[in-house]
């Protein structure tokens, strides 16, 4: 599975300018199985989703789905959305006939006031694309690795973020952990640029099961980055190195927020 990492530089509460921004980012690259885009990408981390989410399936939902029909390839990316009176950071997966899963951040970030607004997602979520088996998250989920924890039900996690340059070192050093620990692929997918509260220096990676960055982008760099995961590579390590069957059994319960 080839995979197409965009990390973009995000205007400040500028959705058209960034969808235009992405879509050249884009149409410039070979073509692919997977993009990612990251977390929030039309808008900024919004910790206030009023009068800047979308309703459910709006816009930049339409612009996601017209992208995956048009480059014949699953496109995942965050908005902040409202739906039934409540807002959500919403993880869409879409994939090119219009079908999509949605995984709605579970950990809100409280050390900037996100969970005064949104209200988080109950349901641990795994989509399969072109036989890949695909965990779902948004940024700050990276922190808690018993949710993200394998059952040896996928075979790459994939975080979409705005994670802020003064915390970086944990972002980098979280990638490959969850690699290492769940023996999997990693996709970590990070933003440049400022907003009113932060600066961003990207980290976007893809890292293997041991551990090992496969491709990186360039730091404060709007960049696309093409990579690929092999899952022969992936079930051969493994059927050798059988940690995930060697693992703690457990049931995971959550409740809503």
């Amino acid at each position: 599975m080839k995979l197409l990492l965009l990390q973009t530089d995000i205007r400040w509460l500028a959705p058209d300018e960034n969808r235009r921004r992405a879509a050249e980012l884009i149409e410039n690259a070979p073509p692919v199985d997977l993009i990612v885009l990251p977390e929030m990408f039309t808008t900024g981390f919004a910790v206030d989703p009023r009068g800047v989410a979308e309703r459910a399936e709006g816009e930049t939902f339409e612009w996601i789905r017209e992208v995956a029909a048009h480059r014949n390839a699953a496109v995942a990316g965050s908005v902040a959305t409202e739906e039934g009176g409540r807002y959500y950071n919403r993880l869409y997966f879409v994939r090119p006939d219009g079908t999509f899963t949605k995984y709605d951040k579970r950990h809100l970030f409280s050390f900037a006031g996100e969970q005064l607004r949104y209200t988080a997602g109950s349901e641990r979520v795994v989509v399969e694309w072109r036989e890949v088996r695909i965990l779902l998250q948004v940024c700050y989920d990276l922190r808690f690795p018993v949710f993200a924890r394998s059952r040896a039900d996928y075979d790459m996690a994939l975080y979409v973020a705005s994670w802020p340059t003064v915390r970086i070192h944990p972002w980098n050093t979280l990638l490959r952990a969850r690699a290492i620990e769940n023996v999997c692929y990693v996709a970590g997918v990070n933003r440049t640029g400022t907003d009113p509260a932060a600066s961003y220096s990207g980290g976007t990676a893809f890292v293997d099961f041991k551990g090992e960055t496969l491709s990186a982008a360039e730091p404060n760099t709007e960049q696309a980055v093409v990579c690929e995961l092999d899952p022969e590579a992936l079930r051969a390590f493994r059927a050798k190195f059988p940690a995930l069957t060697d693992a703690d059994d457990f049931q995971l319960t959550t409740h809503e927020r």
